[in-house]
């Protein structure tokens, strides 16, 4: 039995894309032989505050599913004062390097980036010729920092390219979520080992039962982060409701403000539903006509996870992000595509949906597409035989 360790800042009990993709490999590699541990920081994940089953302890460790995880203390902010995230960024890693020092680390790890200064701390304490490490590259930092207008081009942002080289030289393999990020890698470092891993879900498939499409305006779900990146507010602002009613799932730094925006507007037809459990989401959003995955500005390297969890959901998409998500939407026929921040073409698009295309049979035939070509399992074996054509177990 091979010891594998994953080092990541997001894990349950905290909810989310980056929590659901890293218990999900952790709980796979456990069922295919893998002796599993997890080093993540006590929950505190969107609220910016250590959840209160949580709060006052220095570490926890518990075991689940017979997967260990080490819950580590951390200075939790969700503050959009900088100094404030990256003070928050420093004190996980400095509890990284106290663990790092008194217990025995596996040969073989895996570490989650971004964040790029924690996967730094990673990468620098426990790079060795005898260590197996394995970065799994998510979105690239820090050009889509950039893109998001949180960076500028100065000796900072400099830096956070060094970091970056850094990570990459010293990881055995790099697993990244988007052809992208992969071209991006290896044209730092061309003789790198590369896997795509994308970030597939791994759920009960509910079945795609008959439904009436909504009569009149076509109902419109959004179920997910509400962050500047996703753009939700600009979002609800632009929309022409003459032909969809909008629904939004999910909470984050906009959530006031679309509040807000509602209880002054009541013309507009939104309607927030606020944060519920995952379980329940998949149950809510089958009740739709079609959903919305935006992003404000296209960022090289993302590809939303949303679009696999609605695939496999059957749930007819719009896709309103631009980049390497456009193409898998066109390439498997999984909805619409509106241009990246062009709202007039996205309120063409969705005046131009025939209610007649978002049928059980169109439904169907998604979620099969989804089953065959996104699958989790199949992906995670083919990860395994990775590893072993790599060395790494």
């Amino acid at each position: 039995m091979t010891d594998i360790l994953i080092i990541t800042n997001y894990f349950p009990p905290e909810t989310g894309a980056a929590s659901n993709r890293i218990f999900h490999l952790a709980e796979g590699l456990e069922k295919r032989g893998f002796k599993v541990s997890v080093l993540t920081p006590l929950p505190n994940y969107p609220t910016g505050s250590v959840f209160d089953a949580y709060k006052g302890q220095f570490k926890d460790t518990s075991t689940k599913n017979n997967i260990t995880i080490h819950r580590l203390w951390i200075y939790a902010s969700n503050s959009k004062n900088k100094l404030l995230r990256l003070i928050a960024m420093l004190s996980y890693s400095f509890s990284l390097c106290w663990f790092f020092l008194w217990n025995t680390i596996p040969k073989t790890v895996i570490i989650q980036s971004p964040p790029l200064l924690v996967a730094f701390t990673s990468v620098l304490f426990l790079r060795s010729k005898k260590r197996k490490l394995i970065l799994n590259v998510s979105d690239l930092w820090p050009i889509a920092g950039l893109e998001l207008g949180a960076f500028k081009k100065n000796f900072s942002y400099k830096m956070l390219e060094k970091i970056e080289s850094f990570n990459y030289k010293h990881a055995d393999l790099i697993l990244g979520q988007s052809h992208e990020i992969l071209d991006h890698v290896t044209s730092l470092f061309p003789k790198k080992d590369t896997f795509l891993y994308r970030n597939y879900p791994d759920f009960v498939t509910p079945k795609i039962s008959k439904r009436i499409v909504s009569k009149g305006k076509l109902k419109m779900v959004y179920a997910g982060l509400l962050g500047i990146a996703q753009g939700v507010y600009k979002l609800c602002q632009e929309l022409d409701y003459t032909h969809i009613q909008f629904h939004i799932y999910g909470g984050g730094a906009e959530q006031d403000k679309i509040r807000t925006l509602i209880s002054n507007n009541p013309e507009l037809d939104i309607i927030y539903h606020g944060e519920v459990s995952r379980d329940t989401l998949h149950k809510e959003l089958v009740k739709y006509d079609l959903t919305i995955i935006p992003l404000l500005n296209r960022i090289y390297g993302s590809v939303p996870s949303k679009i696999f969890e609605y695939a496999r959901l059957g749930l007819p998409m719009l896709y309103f992000g631009g980049g390497e998500g456009e193409l898998i939407i066109k390439e498997y026929d999984l909805g619409w595509v509106a241009e990246s921040g062009d709202y007039n073409h996205l309120n063409g698009v969705i005046s131009e949906i025939n209610p007649s295309d978002i049928c059980i049979k169109r439904r169907e035939a998604i979620n099969k597409t989804a089953l065959k070509n996104f699958n989790f399992h199949t992906q995670l074996d083919l990860l395994c035989k990775k590893f072993n054509d790599v060395g790494l177990m």
